[in-house]
């Protein structure tokens, strides 16, 4: 998991120069993708994963609550003062509207933050999504364009619960064996394949896009996500949680299921690519720089150990 932002990103570069490479990753395909990664995170789960939902309430809480509110206005202030392109801006807010990714867990345990709670975070916000991601999109992004939020809302439903509960009940039924454990080791490459698949098929269909409005793409898209982190950390010292627990909501915070934000944008906003575009980026750039603040947060511990 440690090779998913390069992976990730050689699949971008991929893209862009032969764009015939991952042209096959479309509509159909693309959902079925994401279904697949969404589906191993559900195999990674366990009855103790919900039993943190259940035992720790005011923690689920804080940084649900964290995740649904920073994200979203977060995105919806830098459209404003950025004077984002409504395509843009439209692809920025669809990423702080989704919830938390996979990967953030990953590096909440490559950073010493709390794993549980990070799976708990995860989970209850994939849960949410259905019902919240539609209803932000309607609120922030509704004056500037006509959101389906049935259609939306159904695609979640289809895209993430389903997957997730299905991977969660075949590991209910065969967590036990020692087949299965060896076939979930593997899962989660295919999800960082599936991921690299995912934003290759975006840039291989909107690479044009990107060269004319790239950089003022990454920018917003560098903004949002860092000011995610920082504001993550912020309500985990607020909250008056420990270390791990803050670390952990600031990873959940500022890294964004943005593959699922790919999928939606493609999905119900065809007309307007750097929307796409934005969450592709997204995709790439949260993995980045995940894994460079799990990285800091550890040379920080050294550095206090050294003192």
């Amino acid at each position: 998991m440690n090779w998913t932002p390069l992976i990730v990103a050689a699949a971008a570069v991929v893209a862009f120069f032969f764009p015939a490479t991952f042209g096959w990753v479309r509509g159909y395909s693309q959902t079925t993708i994401l279904g697949i990664i969404m589906l191993t995170m559900g195999m990674t789960l366990k009855n103790e994963d919900f039993r943190v939902l259940v035992s720790r309430p005011l923690d689920m809480a804080v940084g649900s609550l964290a995740q649904f509110v920073l994200m979203p206005l977060i995105a919806w202030s830098l459209v404003k003062v950025l004077g984002l392109p409504r395509a843009v801006g439209v692809g920025l807010i669809l990423v702080g509207s989704c919830p938390g990714g996979v990967s953030s867990n990953i590096m909440s345990f490559l950073c010493k933050g709390d794993v549980a709670f990070s799976v708990g975070l995860t989970t209850v916000s994939t849960l949410l999504a259905p019902l919240t991601t539609p209803f932000l999109m309607l609120v922030l992004a509704g004056e500037s364009v006509d959101i389906d939020a049935i259609g939306m809302f159904k695609s979640i439903l289809i895209v993430t619960l389903m997957p997730v509960a299905g991977g969660f009940l075949l590991n209910s039924a065969f967590g036990g064996r020692e087949v299965w454990r060896k076939i979930v080791k593997v899962m989660p490459g295919f999800a960082v394949a599936g991921l690299a698949c995912i934003v290759g098929g975006v840039v291989s269909a909107h690479g044009a896009k990107f060269a004319q409005s790239g950089l003022l793409i990454f920018v917003a898209v560098f903004l949002h996500n860092a000011l995610g982190y920082v504001f993550g950390y912020v309500a985990g010292v607020a909250a008056r949680f420990n270390k791990a627990k803050r670390r952990t909501v600031s990873i959940e915070v500022g890294m964004q299921n943005a593959g699922l934000a790919t999928v939606l944008a493609a999905r119900h906003f065809p007309l307007m690519p750097e929307a796409a575009i934005a969450s592709a980026v997204s995709c790439v750039w949260h993995s980045v720089s995940g894994a460079l603040l799990a990285g800091l947060f550890n040379a920080a511990d050294g550095a206090l150990k050294r003192k």
